[in-house]
C-alpha cells in the first residue's frame, strides 16, 4: 500500500521551478517566494507555462516525483515521472486483457458497476439526509432507474453496449444533480453537463475535480506497475490515459462529484470567482483555484472505511487501493475485480 505523501500545486501561471541542494524553488521574476523539501513530496503539479529547470525535472525522475504541467484552466499538458518499476509480466497480462473482448468486458462491467452503484447512493443519501430540501419524490425514481441500469450492465455482451448503457444512466444522474445543490441556488444553476469548453461554474468546477483525480488515479496505477494509458472500456488513442480514465468511473460520483458539492453547499466557492471568456467558457479565478485546491488536499485527509478491504484508509489512498485491488486481479490473486461501492 502506498504512503500518501504531499503533493505541491503552483497554482499562479508565473511561478518557475528550480532545484537548490535537496528543495524545489519557486521563483517569481526570479525571486524566491517559497521553498519545499523535495523528498516530503509525492507530486508537483504546476498550472501555466513559465515551467522547470532540467535539473528539477532530472531529480523528480531519479526520485520517482511525478511532475506535471497543466494548463492556466486545468487541462492536462504533460507528465514527467520516474524510472518504470511495474513488474513486466503484469504489463503483458494487461495487454492481453486489453486485446480480448471477453477479458475486456468483464473489468469494464465492473467499473460501470461501480459507478451506478455510486451515483445513485449519492441520490439516495440526499434523500436520507436532506428529505426537506430536495424533491424526494424525482431523486428516488431516477435511483430507481440507476437500480434497473445495474441489472442491464450485468447482462450485457458487448462494450459497445456498455457504453451506450452506461451514457444512459449518466444522464440520468445529471438530470437530477441540481436538486443537490442546496446553498447558492440562483448562481450555481446546474442545467447539464458540459465540457471543452465548460459554459457554467458548476461544469468548470466537475472538469477541474476530474482532471485532479485523473492524474491521482493514472500515478496509483504507475504505482502499482500498470499502465495507465491502456485501458478496457476507454479506447486507445495516443496521450490519453485510457486505463486511469475506466479505473475513476466509480469514483466520479463519490470522490469528485460529492467534492464538487459540498465547495458550493459549504460556500467555499462563490459566483464572484468564476469569469466567462469570449469564446463563453467559464474559468476559475487564481483565489478560487487555490480555494478549490486547498479543499481537495483537505478532503484526500479525511478517513473513510474502505468496503471491500475493511479497514481505514483516507480518500487520497482510495484511487491507490483500487490500482492495488485492480494488479492483485489480473495477476490472479483475486477472482474478480472489486470496485469501490460507496454508501
Amino acid at each position: 500500500m502506498k504512503r500518501l505523501l504531499n503533493t505541491l500545486y503552483i497554482t499562479s501561471s508565473d511561478r518557475y521551478l528550480s532545484l537548490d541542494g535537496e528543495n524545489v524553488v519557486v521563483l517569481a521574476e526570479q525571486k524566491e517566494v517559497g521553498r519545499v523539501p523535495l523528498h516530503n513530496l509525492e507530486a508537483i503539479v504546476t498550472f501555466g507555462f513559465t515551467g522547470a529547470s532540467p535539473a528539477l525535472m532530472g531529480a523528480c525522475a531519479q526520485r520517482n516525483v511525478a511532475l506535471s504541467f497543466l494548463s492556466h484552466s486545468g487541462r492536462f499538458l504533460a507528465r514527467i515521472s520516474g524510472e518504470e518499476r511495474g513488474n513486466v509480466l503484469l504489463r503483458k497480462r494487461q495487454y492481453g486483457i486489453s486485446e480480448d473482448a471477453a477479458g475486456s468486458l468483464d473489468i469494464a462491467k465492473s467499473f460501470i458497476i461501480g459507478k451506478i452503484f455510486n451515483a445513485r447512493w449519492v441520490l439516495e443519501r440526499a434523500t436520507r439526509d436532506h428529505a426537506m430540501r430536495v424533491d424526494t419524490e424525482r431523486l428516488k425514481k431516477v435511483s430507481g432507474q440507476l437500480k434497473c441500469s445495474l441489472e442491464s450492465v450485468q447482462e450485457c455482451a458487448f462494450v459497445d453496449t456498455l457504453r451506450g448503457i452506461e451514457g444512459e444512466a449518466a444522464s440520468l444522474y445529471f438530470s437530477v444533480f441540481d436538486e443537490l445543490i442546496l446553498q447558492q441556488k440562483e448562481a450555481f444553476r446546474f442545467q447539464g453537463r458540459n465540457r471543452r469548453p465548460p459554459l457554467d461554474a458548476i461544469n468548470a468546477l466537475l472538469s477541474f475535480v476530474y482532471t485532479l483525480l485523473t492524474n491521482m488515479t493514472a500515478s496509483a496505477l504507475e504505482t502499482v506497475g500498470l499502465d495507465p494509458y491502456v485501458g478496457f472500456m476507454h479506447t486507445d488513442r495516443p496521450g490519453r490515459a485510457s486505463l486511469a480514465l475506466d479505473l475513476m468511473e466509480e469514483l466520479r460520483p463519490v470522490f469528485a462529484d460529492r467534492f464538487v458539492l459540498s465547495l458550493i453547499n459549504k460556500r467555499i466557492v462563490s459566483p464572484s470567482g468564476f469569469y466567462q471568456k469570449e469564446n463563453g467558457a467559464v474559468m476559475m479565478d487564481d483565489d478560487t483555484r487555490k480555494a478549490v485546491l486547498s479543499a481537495w488536499q483537505s478532503r484526500k485527509q479525511e478517513a473513510i472505511r474502505h468496503p471491500f478491504l475493511e479497514e481505514k484508509v483516507e480518500w487520497g489512498m482510495v484511487p491507490y487501493s483500487q490500482a492495488l485491488l485492480l494488479a492483485r486481479f489480473i495477476r490472479g490473486d483475486l477472482d474478480a475485480y472489486p470496485p469501490f461501492l460507496w454508501k
